[in-house]
């Protein structure tokens, strides 16, 4: 909506009659608040992961090996999962853009924001099981793809993967950075140099398993300030011109009456026939595939994962994610409009929409909240991406090139070497992002024009035999040359100029976006077709593990090899399933609505806060009662100060399993342990290692 500084608001809140924009330059904070979030929450997580991980060894008894520290030990129940994917997938675009679209397309944009991006989190359920089915003992998906295709597709998906690490991470440090600036006056620079600060220390101390338990803490605390956003909004309050879906529904009605939306039915906000709310749901469909399938935090997070919890905590992941954008930018996206707030078009790029809401309803307690609702979602976000880059560094330039016999310590301490460097490079790139005047929207939907192509080709590796290295890099290198070629000529051809204007609007943007994965998946389908690969994954299932050999399956039961099967279908029915109704089946039935009528507002908005709360306890309480008997081990352990025994770590520490089922021998049910595993690296004398066993140490001098 524009601002429209010669017409006074329009439900009589004087404050904003002749405003040009919300903030005007103004902080609502203080810049020592600013500081005092950034420093202070990354100390006090630093501090608090810390403790909790060597409370974890020291009466839990996990100890801290190469496996546990990128792979948390392979172990990771379905409730931390499904809080990790949430955690994981809940960017600063996730909180700031999603109000962004709701504030330009109405009710159409937060569910195309919503939807649009969680059908890619269901969908890698099925990768999720097909890891543990043909991959149990990879660490990245990039070892699984040297293990399949050699070195050249290596390099290749190397590239890719580090890009999409590079631009996630970007948009986490540009809208944190924006909305601190805007909110306590922090200098912009500063804050995107000094978050990556605080997400490098606790994740040095902790690795993977810190990282779950952030995320279980910064995840909490997103949804209960969600939720009480959304009862401030649409239930009776101090602010008159809320208080009821009702009154949202009159209001928008007003405005659209005064300022209709070009490209909506009627120019009303209260419809999904929304032709930006389209063309949106279609870029964030096809740029969010490749920011999940092409990202290694989420293939880290199913590693982790026990095999009986990869499928069902990526479903319920996805489902818990979807009222994040959904319940939120409903609720602050609408409420900025039913308010007639004097949002500029700068400001609301910027992602600034819900920070001026929150201002709005409680002033530096608005702030507050949403800053440190903010800083939980770049941060734990944030350290899954810095222990995602840090394991493709190690174990697929380190180990495969450079050290084929490092030891678990050694790989270890390049990990934790990478997050720091890796850390400050991004604080740097993203200063250099703010000067050039990039946005937190421009990069957002750039994402899929640069990774998409390697998308299928990706999905590929796991899950089709025929599918050929030539085909793979083929299809992946010039699906990404068509999109850009495409993504510039449309700019071009539509504007007459090559702008940061004009390459970032929609067409040219949709085109981009189209032409990648498209294009990729054909190339690569048409090469493999032609000249076929036959497949059957032995080298994938023979990748050898370093300091452990727990995989986390067991005989028999939901953790055997053959329930894996039975998995594989049922996340085939279900995440097929609810990624069909999501994407079609829903906006198709709310079609026949055309104008929402005040009654299916406000069953729309009772979905979306009932959907808020539901997630908001499975996240809060599932991961404590699936931890129960840890937790109390170790609070029995600490009061009584006894520390874990070898019995401890086998029935809570790092191996899965009930306790008195037997566990796989060797850890890897596809391969007998006395198999010789091949490690696809330079020198195949020093690259085999025995399965069950460690690395050979290196030779004392």
């Amino acid at each position: 909506m524009p601002v429209h500084p010669d017409t006074p608001n329009l439900f009589g809140l004087t404050q904003y009659d002749g405003a040009t924009s919300f903030f005007d330059g103004a902080a609502s904070l203080n810049q020592a608040t600013g500081y005092a979030i950034v420093v202070g929450f990354g100390a006090f997580f630093t501090i608090f992961t810390t403790i909790l991980v060597f409370l974890d060894y020291r009466y839990g008894g996990t100890k801290q090996t190469s496996e546990q520290f990128n792979c948390g030990g392979r172990s990771i129940k379905q409730g931390l999962i499904a809080v990790d994917i949430v955690s994981h997938w809940t960017w600063a675009a996730t909180l700031l853009q999603s109000s962004n679209v709701a504030y330009k397309n109405g009710v159409s944009g937060p569910f195309w924001y919503a939807a649009g991006a969680t059908v890619q989190i269901l969908l890698f359920g099925i990768l999720a099981i097909e890891i543990k089915r043909k991959a149990p003992t990879a660490h990245t998906v990039l070892e699984i793809v040297n293990a399949r295709w050699g070195k050249a597709a290596h390099i290749t998906f190397f590239v890719f993967c580090i890009l999409t690490n590079i631009l996630v991470t970007s948009m986490l440090l540009l809208g944190g950075a924006a909305v601190i600036n805007a909110l306590t006056g922090m200098s912009i620079y500063a804050a995107a140099f000094l978050i990556p600060i605080g997400i490098i220390l606790y994740t040095v101390a902790g690795g993977l398993k810190a990282t779950f338990l952030s995320s279980y803490i910064h995840t909490v605390i997103i949804y209960i300030v969600l939720c009480l956003f959304a009862f401030m909004v649409y239930t009776p309050s101090s602010v008159e011109q809320l208080g009821s879906p009702g009154k949202v529904w009159e209001n928008l009605h007003k405005v659209a009456d005064m300022f209709p939306v070009d490209g909506n039915l009627g120019g009303s906000y209260l419809t999904m026939f929304s032709k930006g709310g389209f063309i949106f749901g279609i870029i964030n469909i096809i740029g969010n595939f490749g920011t999940v399938f092409v990202d290694q935090g989420y293939w880290q997070s199913a590693i982790a994962a026990k095999p009986s919890a990869a499928h069902t905590g990526y479903l319920m992941g996805g489902m818990m994610w979807f009222c994040i954008p959904f319940t939120l930018a409903t609720t602050m996206g609408l409420a900025a409009l039913a308010l007639d707030l004097p949002i500029s078009l700068a400001e609301a790029g910027e992602g600034l929409v819900p920070p001026a809401t929150a201002v709005f309803l409680l002033g530096k307690s608005g702030s507050i909240l949403i800053v440190t609702m903010l800083f939980m979602a770049v941060t734990s976000a944030g350290s899954a991406e810095l222990v995602a880059v840090s394991s493709l560094f190690t174990y697929d330039i380190y180990r495969t090139y450079i050290n084929p016999k490092a030891t678990g310590l050694m790989i270890m301490r390049i990990s934790q070497v990478i997050i720091c460097a890796f850390g400050l490079f991004m604080g740097v790139l993203a200063i250099v992002l703010l000067e050039i005047n990039v946005s937190l929207g421009y990069v957002y939907l750039l994402m899929g024009v640069i990774i998409g192509s390697a998308v299928i080709p990706i999905a590929y590796c796991l899950v089709w035999s025929k599918c050929t290295a030539n085909a793979a890099i083929t299809g992946a290198v010039s699906g990404l040359c068509l999109a850009v070629m495409s993504w510039l000529v449309t700019a071009k051809c539509l504007y007459g100029e090559i702008t940061l204007a004009t390459t970032g609007d929609d067409y040219p943007m949709l085109t981009g976006n189209l032409v990648a994965i498209f294009s990729s998946g054909i190339i690569c389908t048409v090469i493999s077709l032609i000249k076929p690969d036959s497949y059957d994954w032995q080298t994938t299932r023979e990748i050898p593990m370093v300091d452990d050999t727990e995989t986390g399956f067991t005989e028999d039961g939901p953790d055997s090899a053959a329930a894996m099967e039975h998995a594989y279908k049922w996340i085939l029915k279900w995440g097929g399933g609810l990624a069909f109704v999501l994407i079609v089946a829903w906006p198709c039935l709310a079609l026949p609505a055309k104008v929402f009528s005040k009654g299916y507002f406000t069953f729309w908005v009772i979905l979306s806060i009932v959907w808020g709360l539901i997630a908001t306890v499975l996240a809060t309480f599932l991961p404590l009662w699936e931890s129960r008997q840890v937790l109390i081990t170790v609070v029995l352990s600490l009061i009584s100060c006894k520390r874990a025994d070898p019995k401890d770590m086998e029935e809570f520490g790092k191996f899965a399993g009930k306790p008195g089922v037997p566990r796989v021998p060797g850890g890897n049910p596809f391969v007998t342990p006395d198999q010789t595993v091949h490690n696809p690296n330079p020198n195949p004398k020093e690259a085999d290692v025995e399965l069950g066993t460690k690395a050979a140490e290196p030779a004392k001098p």
